[in-house]
């Protein structure tokens, strides 16, 4: 009896885990810094959540040794991509993290965040965009409105 409960429980794990979980590194740009963005262990792909994670880099062996800064953050979708691009104009960096619901629009979103000083900024976010628009280019003009607007 305890073998097949165990026998039923290994099958659920591996079903669970037979989904294709986004789960990428990337390096910062002119820096030692490595970003890690996953989506939340055991949730399913159409939503929960996800974690943006910043390490050191120091280590060219162990380059996820040294944690400097994250978050985690609800999604409502699979993560598609994440882009580093300025998106505010000059010399700061973001982090954007796409996001393509999983109804029948595929509708995009993205939020994006700034890595300054060991520091991790959450800059803005879109959302509800049509399955072919350009993320950064929704995100540079919302930072544009921004500004402007009094």
């Amino acid at each position: 009896m305890v073998a097949i409960a165990l026998l039923t429980m290994a099958k659920i794990l591996d079903a669970a885990e037979s989904h294709v979980r986004f789960n990428r590194t990337l390096q910062v740009p002119n820096s030692s810094e490595v970003v890690v963005v996953s989506e939340g262990d055991f949730e399913p792909r159409s939503s929960g959540s996800y974690a943006l994670r910043i390490y050191s880099g120091s280590s060219r062996k162990y380059p996820l040794d040294d944690f400097v800064a994250g978050t985690i953050l609800p999604r409502s979708g699979a993560i598609e991509r994440v882009l580093v691009d300025s998106i505010g104009g000059g010399d700061a960096i973001e982090i954007v993290v796409v996001i393509r619901s999983v109804g029948s629009g595929g509708h995009l979103s993205a939020d994006a965040f700034r890595y300054r000083a060991k520091t991790l900024i959450w800059v803005g976010s879109v959302s509800g965009l049509d399955k072919r628009a350009d993320p950064l280019a929704a995100l540079r003009d919302k930072a544009k409105r921004e500004k402007t607007s009094p």
